[in-house]
């Protein structure tokens, strides 16, 4: 018996991409666009957590990345104000889909796979970033921005 008709051809394999995404970045899209490669579809959960600030409203960072993937069906973008492992149970996800820059952001994700593992038997999937893109976040993004600087080649 082969892999493939193992799988149920009807059940789509979603990941669900958390973060904040103030802004979204040219490291979210790689992600993104290379968990495609692995998935039939990523939703792009954009977390609201009363106790951070964010430069924009969660509304407008959500349009802002419908408009890039509004050509793609397979992706979808929603708000969330809980867990994010219950967000991902309300997409349908099989897994978390996290995007790792550095050993300091292994060390991060491997503690947060841990715990919601545990809370909720989901597994995370983690891509690293190109080596082009590993020192882009959105604290540099909104930091230059926040100084006047052009920040076009940082986002998508």
């Amino acid at each position: 018996m082969t892999a493939k008709s193992q799988h149920n051809n009807t059940e789509q394999r979603i990941a669900f991409f958390a973060g904040s995404f103030d802004p979204f970045t040219i490291g979210h899209a790689s992600v993104v666009d290379r968990a495609l490669r692995l998935f039939d579809a990523i939703v792009i959960g954009i977390g609201i957590n009363s106790l951070k600030t964010t430069a924009v409203e969660a509304e407008r960072r959500a349009l802002a990345i419908i408009r890039i993937y509004e050509d793609n069906p397979r992706v979808k973008v929603c708000t969330f104000d809980d867990l994010t492992v219950d967000a991902a149970r309300r997409a349908g996800a099989c897994c978390l889909l996290r995007g790792v820059r550095s050993v300091k952001d292994f060390e991060y994700e491997r503690d947060m796979a841990d715990i919601n593992r545990r809370l909720s038997g989901l597994e995370t999937v983690l891509i690293y970033s190109l080596p082009e893109h590993s020192a882009v976040s959105s604290s540099v993004v909104r930091e230059l921005r926040l100084y006047g600087k052009d920040v076009t080649q940082y986002l998508p």
